[in-house]
């Protein structure tokens, strides 16, 4: 089938995926090319001591995919009842694997979805202690795209002061033209 064009797309017309998440996969192309470049000597590096290790950094954009589709599959995520342990790093090759995974689980769930789903209530609690509380629609564009390109910027910094090549993103960047 076709794609309509996006200036045809209307609520009426067209998926929650398709109007409201038409970036996706671009982000997640771009997210996973970033990943990629991380070198695994550098993985205890710093920019700064209030700064994460850069493999800390790349560890937690490789599951932020993840997070996404537990936004979409859950009502509720409870680090009271469940805890929570950052993913550690491992190697390039293991967070490339665990960012495919998730990114796999992403784009199922935000393609099953109806916009009754994205206006349905999420929160991440710790007990009676709320931290994120919205709809899932929003919360998926915050935690889903927003937040994976905050992260995947940081890298792009920490990429750049250890003078490796930092892949483009919205445009060309000065390694790549």
């Amino acid at each position: 089938p076709t794609t309509p064009s996006p200036a045809t797309l209307t609520p009426a017309t067209a998926t929650p995926a398709q109007l409201l998440f038409a970036d996706l996969e671009s982000e997640l192309a771009i997210t996973r090319r970033m990943l990629g470049r991380v070198p695994e000597a550098h993985a205890d590096w710093r920019p700064h001591a209030k700064s994460m290790s850069l493999g800390v950094l790349a560890a937690h954009v490789a599951e932020l995919a993840g997070f996404a589709a537990v936004i979409a599959e859950t009502d509720e995520l409870d680090f009271g009842a469940k805890g929570y342990t950052p993913t550690p790093y491992g190697s390039t090759a293991a967070n490339l694997a665990r960012f495919d995974e998730g990114a796999a689980r992403m784009r199922q769930v935000v393609d099953a979805m109806t916009w009754d789903d994205l206006g349905r209530p999420w929160r991440m609690i710790s007990g009676d202690q709320v931290f994120i509380e919205g709809p899932k629609g929003l919360l998926l564009r915050q935690f889903g795209i927003s937040h994976i390109a905050h992260h995947r910027a940081q890298l792009g910094v920490f990429l750049r002061l250890l003078h490796e090549s930092v892949p483009s993103t919205y445009g060309p960047s000065a390694d790549e033209s």
